[in-house]
């Protein structure tokens, strides 16, 4: 039987874990993987006893941006399927960033891509020393549209731009100096840490952090509504199945450049 692709459990305190669950390929999401996050979500959030989300990698990475056969498939569908693709990964993370309880991610391994946008959705990254991070969508002809509101709102433009452009890796001192995580802890650290965050945030009135998070969401401007939800989808599909999406990805497939990339 195929191992569900997100796991979910939950402590005596209310504590609930996420655990993206494609371990043998570093947690890559597919649309089986963005559904069940869809799906966990709306029930965690419906649940009552639930105090805060904890989401995590198994293995030895925590998200390797989205699995490349899965990409492919997409660009090759009909357009109604290809834009149905783009909008599982809009809405998940727009699910995550407007979930109403506390939301933690503590990082490890690869950071790739839409991991990244889990980092930039969540209220609290942790990341450990042996972590690496890159929005690498460009490499291979894709935008990251579905994560690009979101990445502006942790990073900043100006860290967004840069990233997202050049699709250059970067360790976690820098992903900390940039916004995108909070903090880096040696990983026999990390654990003891994040506790320590859990144990303050039980502190706190359940309803005043759900209205704390939609105050500064909505006032701010950082929702979103299916019309813009739409277009972002969209704005992927498009160029995800354009010449340059099927050229990067076939490359990619091919362990080869891309016929834009010099030499």
């Amino acid at each position: 039987m195929t191992e569900q692709p997100v796991l979910l459990s939950m402590d005596a305190r209310g504590i609930a874990t996420a655990t993206l669950n494609r371990p043998a390929l570093g947690n890559a999401y597919n649309g089986a993987m963005l559904t069940a996050l869809i799906e966990g979500l709306g029930q965690l959030e419906r649940d009552p006893s639930v105090r805060a989300l904890v989401i995590r990698g198994a293995g030895k990475h925590f998200q390797a941006g989205a699995d490349i056969h899965w990409l492919s498939e997409a660009a090759a569908a009909p357009p109604e399927q290809a834009f149905a693709s783009s909008m599982l990964t809009t809405r998940a993370m727009q699910r995550l960033n407007e979930f109403s309880k506390p939301s933690f991610a503590v990082i490890h391994g690869a950071c790739f891509g839409g991991g990244t946008g889990i980092a930039c959705c969540v209220d609290v990254a942790l990341a450990t020393t042996a972590a690496s991070f890159g929005i690498t969508e460009v490499r291979v002809g894709v935008a990251p549209t579905p994560i690009s509101t979101h990445m502006v709102h942790a990073m900043g433009l100006r860290h967004a731009r840069r990233y997202a452009i050049t699709g250059e890796r970067f360790g976690p001192e820098e992903a900390m100096r940039i916004n995108l995580v909070h903090e880096v802890h040696a990983p026999e650290r990390i654990e003891a840490r994040l506790e320590e965050i859990l144990a303050a945030t039980l502190l706190s009135s359940p309803v005043a952090i759900a209205t704390t998070k939609a105050s500064l969401l909505e006032s701010n401007g950082l929702t979103l509504d299916e019309h813009q939800m739409r277009q972002l989808a969209n704005e992927s599909w498009m160029q995800r199945s354009g010449a340059e999406g099927q050229e990067g990805l076939a490359a990619f497939r091919a362990k080869r450049k891309p016929s834009w990339a010099p030499g």
